[in-house]
């Protein structure tokens, strides 16, 4: 530094400056121009010791964030995953991402989440963006379509967006794969942001680039692979979901403690699941839960960032039948719910084929079933309604011809593709789902 009277050392600069700053300056820009010192010399070298100036406080705070990259097929890194117990620390990535702050961002957010921190991020944009407009759409699976997409389009375009500009994506799954999906088609592709607010979106689908909207009565039908830029998920925005959504969330966790589990991570969730009902959550089982899950998906993306290689399609464990119920149920239950129920029905299918034992399958059930409240559908899945179900995995995005992908389990952590299961394999399935364990 220009003056001697700053200290060099970290630790030392970290306390004259706050101190300073508490006691005789009104800001750090009057601060330096005092001691003729560099603004920027000092910011940078308190970053690179872990600390970070929030102009707010007028005072640099230490960060508490995590970081874990994810690669592409080459080991070259995409984006990054960064944790933090607060939104504050997205102000290094925002900071670096748009350093002379020419870039506008529109804030995409569904009218609940919106509710809740839509004003904290419009406030936190504003310091690092030329411009902060936001789009809010009505809560829930119904909004998830093209008509929605074109109301962005037009907001965009409105807002004279560019291709240098970016969309940030503020909230649960329906958030992200639709505003995910709305960068990859404004103006051939702009860059996003992930900033997911539920568990299902922390732990499966701000991971990994799939984006998508609903088409008519089918599931993601309509969507493209576009990588966000970066994603930043603040744990203390699980405090305020609700059980349900939790429970939902937890769904995209059994599915892959089951697939990619073998590490013994399947056994510790079998330990430590009753700590979802804990309120508040327990740190530590947020935690682990988040590393394993984000971990894993980012090993399958790096591994198969297209779906190429039928590597990414294991994560489809749940779904056939799960996003069938969904559909039919008319999005009345919750994506994780209907992933829950999808998991005990792909294990009693591994199970009649074979592949696993009934001990396993009574472990998943209970597994889910006695931790967390899942809807019944025996009332209106039954009779015809069952063979409507299974006609409709026919027209699942996972159909190849007249055959179905099936992921099915051959034990934990080792998940199949099959080709085999049929409509009767799964009809059995379903009632025996409905007779025996929605009858506890």
């Amino acid at each position: 530094m220009s003056n001697m009277n700053i200290p060099n050392d970290p630790i030392m600069l970290f306390s004259f400056i706050n101190t300073q700053l508490r006691d005789n300056y009104s800001s750090l820009t009057e601060l330096v121009k005092s001691y003729s010192a560099d603004e920027e010399d000092i910011k940078g070298k308190l970053a690179a010791a872990g600390y970070r100036y929030d102009e707010e406080k007028n005072q640099f705070v230490k960060k508490t964030i995590i970081s874990r990259d994810v690669l592409d097929e080459e080991g070259k890194k995409i984006y990054s995953i960064d944790y933090s117990d607060g939104f504050d620390e997205l102000s290094d990535f925002l900071q670096n991402y748009n350093p002379d702050k020419q870039k506008k961002v529109c804030i995409v957010s569904d009218s609940h989440v919106a509710s809740i921190y839509l004003e904290e991020m419009t406030k936190l944009c504003e310091k690092y963006f030329a411009k902060v407009v936001s789009f809010v759409f009505p809560e829930g699976e119904a909004s998830k379509n093209l008509d929605t997409v074109r109301e962005i389009y037009v907001k965009l375009i409105e807002e004279k967006f560019t291709r240098k500009d970016v969309l940030l994506a503020l909230g649960g799954g329906v958030t992200g794969d639709m505003c995910g999906y709305t960068a990859a088609t404004f103006l051939r592709g702009i860059d996003f942001i992930q900033v997911p607010t539920s568990l299902l979106a922390d732990v499966d689908s701000s991971i990994g680039g799939k984006t998508g909207v609903d088409f008519d009565s089918y599931k993601n039908m309509v969507g493209a692979f576009h990588m966000p830029v970066n994603v930043y998920i603040n744990t203390a925005t699980l405090d305020t979901l609700s059980r349900r959504q939790l429970y939902s969330g937890m769904g995209e966790v059994v599915k892959m403690a089951l697939i990619r589990g073998d590490d013994g991570f399947y056994s510790w969730l079998e330990e430590n699941i009753s700590k979802v009902n804990e309120t508040p959550l327990d740190r530590s089982f947020t935690s682990k839960v988040l590393d394993f899950s984000n971990q894993k998906k980012a090993d399958i993306v790096a591994e198969d960032p297209h779906e190429m290689k039928g590597v990414r399609e294991l994560l489809n464990f749940g779904h056939t039948l799960g996003h069938a119920i969904e559909k039919f149920m008319d999005f009345e239950l919750l994506h994780g719910e209907c992933v829950h129920i999808g998991c005990i029905l792909a294990c009693i299918i591994s199970r009649n084929k074979g592949m696993i034992g009934q001990e396993l399958v009574d472990d998943v059930a209970s597994l889910i079933l006695d931790n967390m409240e899942v809807p019944k559908i025996g009332d209106k899945i039954k009779g015809e309604a069952i063979d409507r179900v299974i006609e409709l995995t026919h027209s699942d995005k996972k159909a190849v011809g007249a055959s179905i992908k099936y992921v099915l389990l051959e034990g934990v952590g080792k998940a199949v593709i099959r080709t085999d299961v049929s409509d009767e394999d799964m009809k059995a399935a379903l009632v025996e789902y409905i007779q025996k364990y929605e009858s506890k």
